[in-house]
């Protein structure tokens, strides 16, 4: 038994006596399906506490030789796999945190060979590996590995946690990249002592130019999750099951954490949901492992159409991106897609991957990007986020002139951020315009299809609140009446009514040469009216 070398089960005993466990042991039921095989290389990313030491201390407990871990998963899903009994305790395993060599900035020129010289000496001690002219303490791993594989005939695991962590700390250190990433080529790729490697961290395998550095490795990430999506954190259904049996509010813990979409599946952050059950306290607990301060650094850059994204789904918005162009790291951007895409990874976002869209998850999120717009350079927004209220009142009250001055006001405050004779930015002073309507309402829905059309954005209220449901819709250089009557023709009105009661039509209209709002706002069939502001 090693510290890296077949380690012991402590890490992973010490999680199942927690006071909240999850059972999340199936995952090992789809690992043992890699071992052996050519396709035995994985990556899998996740934001920062989302259980990835977890999962790589569940995953070194059962395959080490260095330990007996029988009872531990005595009872447990994994245990009813006809898997688990053949590979349970029989491997040599590598159980690797690369974060623990990289304390420090100083460590970046010296920590892969103090790792390589660390395992080297555990594997001669644990596998009392003769020397074959020379000593093997100074040999380099992989040669140490093929010539233990050649001696006995039996491979490795690889269990590799905060594989990325150099990404993070060495962001401008070309050099250090790409020497760490030449020694994980040189240790997995054509080996023949490679029973299964399992990386872990933030970022997926970091490219160079269009092509992943180790090819090897297939993905999984808060993008692409393939199969392993209920992996990623906890599920909806298990965060229900919990809630019941800690007497905390469901609803309500769904409004706070869920909102991350992963292979068709609600995945929540579970930092959060295990310290809501705790403490019985809603706030964020999550975004307290990170400040606002980094968040502020990448929605602040200067690409165009960033800024837009990011008040469009302060609003509530979705927006499209394409999440191939990133290249894995914390420094090459060249879009705005590419730092959203960052964004997903990081835990700040969540992407649709059915319609190639990213939005703001939840409460939780939320709260942490208005932190960030209130430092400096997003003036204009924070003072639009503050007459929602008002203007959200003034819709109710079918107050148009109020609206349509309320919504000019937004619009010219908001656009010195955006292009203000835009359709796109007039969308995005909408959804700051009804920002407020989050409490009332659920996520607005942007284009909501109907029998013959689109309208722009619907709020349908919350179950059990007793306001209009709102359907908006915007007509760029063209008047407001022609808004409602569109509205009216392609019978958007029909649509909405089989999920709520009332509902307020409000007709949008902007003149481009003028820049002037006008706004008509109508129950279904009531009297037309028309102000011009």
């Amino acid at each position: 038994m090693g510290i890296y070398v077949n380690p012991r089960n402590v890490a992973f005993r010490r999680a199942l006596n927690g006071d909240i466990y999850i059972d999340k042991t199936d995952l090992i039921t789809h690992v043992n399906e890699r071992i052996g095989k050519p396709d035995c290389f994985l990556c899998v990313s996740r934001p920062r506490r989302f259980g990835k030491s977890m999962a790589a201390d569940m995953l070194a407990a059962y395959y080490s030789k260095g330990c007996d871990s029988a009872q531990l998963f005595a009872g447990k899903k994994a245990e009813k796999a006809q898997s688990f009994r053949k590979h349970l305790n029989q491997y040599h395993v590598i159980r690797l945190d690369v974060q623990r060599f990289v304390e420090t900035r100083r460590d970046l020129d010296t920590f892969i060979g103090e790792m390589e010289s660390r395992i080297v000496a555990e594997l001669a001690r644990e596998l009392e590996l003769p020397d074959r002219g020379g000593c093997v303490s100074d040999q380099r791993l992989k040669d140490v590995l093929q010539q233990s594989f050649y001696e006995t005939g039996h491979g490795f695991i690889f269990i590799i946690d905060e594989w990325d962590c150099v990404f993070r700390m060495a962001k401008a250190r070309k050099d250090v990249q790409k020497a760490y990433l030449d020694f994980l080529r040189g240790l997995f790729k054509g080996s023949e002592y490679v029973e299964l490697a399992y990386l872990t961290g933030i970022l997926p395998i970091k490219k160079y130019g269009e092509h992943s550095a180790i090819n090897i490795f297939g993905e999984y990430s808060m993008v692409d999750p393939k199969n392993l999506g209920e992996y990623f954190g906890f599920t909806g259904e298990e965060v229900q099951k919990e809630c019941q049996s800690h007497g905390v509010d469901y609803e309500e813990v769904a409004r706070w954490y869920d909102g991350y979409l992963l292979g068709g599946l609600h995945i929540y952050n579970p930092k959060s949901v295990v310290d809501v059950l705790t403490w019985k306290k809603f706030k964020s607990y999550w975004t307290g492992t990170e400040t606002y301060e980094a968040l502020k650094v990448y929605i602040d850059m200067n690409f165009d159409g960033l800024k837009e994204a990011v008040v469009m789904m302060l609003g509530g918005g979705r927006c499209k991106i394409d999440p191939t162009t990133f290249q894995n790291d914390m420094t090459t951007f060249k879009t705005r897609d590419d730092v959203l895409t960052l964004l997903v990874h990081l835990g700040y976002l969540t992407y649709d991957e059915k319609d190639s869209v990213v939005f703001i998850p939840n409460q939780e999120i939320s709260q942490e990007f208005m932190r960030a717009v209130k430092v400096g350079g997003w003036d204009g927004v924070m003072d639009a986020l503050k007459r929602s209220k008002e203007l959200l009142a003034s819709t109710w009250a079918m107050d148009e002139r109020a609206v349509a001055d309320g919504l000019g006001k937004i619009h010219s405050e908001t656009a010195s951020m955006l292009k203000y004779n835009d359709e796109n930015s007039l969308t995005c002073a909408i959804l700051m315009a009804y920002y407020s309507a989050k409490a009332y309402y659920l996520n607005p829905i942007m284009e909501l299809p109907t029998g013959k059309g689109f309208a722009d954005v619907a709020y349908l209220p919350k179950p059990g609140v007793d306001k209009p449901a709102l359907v908006v819709e915007l007509k760029w250089d063209q008047n407001a009446r022609g808004a409602i009557s569109q509205i009216k023709e392609k019978r958007y009105g029909d649509w909405v009514s089989g999920y709520t009661g009332e509902i307020l039509l409000v007709g949008i209209g902007y003149d481009k040469k003028k820049k002037t709002h006008q706004c008509v706002i109508e129950r279904c069939n009531q009297k037309e009216r028309l102000y011009q502001i």
